[in-house]
C-alpha cells in the first residue's frame, strides 16, 4: 500500500513540474523562428507589477519586431500580443486554468497572437510579425487580475 501511494505521489509531482515548465517556457505561443537579420526592430519592454513600460507602441503591418521583455516586478507576468477578442479569449482561458487543471495550452493561431511568460527578474524575447489584417491590437498580461489592474498597452498599427 505504501509503495502504491509513493508511486502515485511521485507521478503527481512529475506531472505538476512538467505543467509548470511548459507554462513558463520561453514562448508558449510564439512558434515563429526568425533570424536577427529578419527582425525590423527591437523594442525593450519592462513588466512591473501591474504595468508595462512603454504603455503604447506604434507598428506597421508586416513589420517583424523582437520584444525584449524584462520582468522587474516581484511576481510572474505574461506578455501576450493580439487583437482585443483574442486577448479576451486568452484571459478567459487563463481564468479557467487558475480554477482548474493548471495546464497551459496555447498556440499561435491565425489571429497573429503570441505570448511569453516571464518570471520575476527574467528577460525573455518574443519575435512577432504584425499581421496584414491588423487594425487594433494590444499587449497584455492575462494572468487573472493583472489585466483588470491595468497591465496592458495599445499597439497603434500604421
Amino acid at each position: 500500500m505504501y509503495k502504491k501511494h509513493l508511486v502515485s505521489s511521485l507521478l503527481a509531482i512529475s506531472l505538476s513540474t512538467m505543467a509548470a515548465a511548459s507554462w513558463a517556457s520561453a514562448g508558449h505561443g510564439n512558434s515563429e523562428k526568425v533570424s536577427d537579420a529578419d527582425v525590423d526592430r527591437t523594442i525593450t519592454v519592462e513588466a512591473g507589477d501591474m504595468w508595462f513600460d512603454p504603455e503604447d507602441i506604434e507598428a506597421s503591418t508586416g513589420e517583424t519586431i523582437k520584444f525584449e521583455i524584462t520582468n522587474t516586478g516581484g511576481i510572474e507576468h505574461e506578455f501576450t500580443i493580439g487583437d482585443e477578442s483574442a486577448q479576451e479569449e486568452h484571459r478567459d482561458m487563463m481564468q479557467e486554468m487558475s480554477e482548474g487543471d493548471g495546464g497551459h495550452h496555447m498556440s499561435e493561431g491565425g489571429d497573429g497572437m503570441a505570448s511569453v511568460t516571464i518570471e520575476p527578474g527574467e528577460t525573455k524575447e518574443l519575435v512577432w510579425t504584425v499581421p496584414d489584417s491588423a487594425k487594433s491590437l494590444e499587449y497584455a498580461c492575462n494572468i487573472p487580475g493583472h489585466y483588470e489592474s491595468g497591465m496592458y498597452g495599445n499597439v497603434t498599427v500604421k
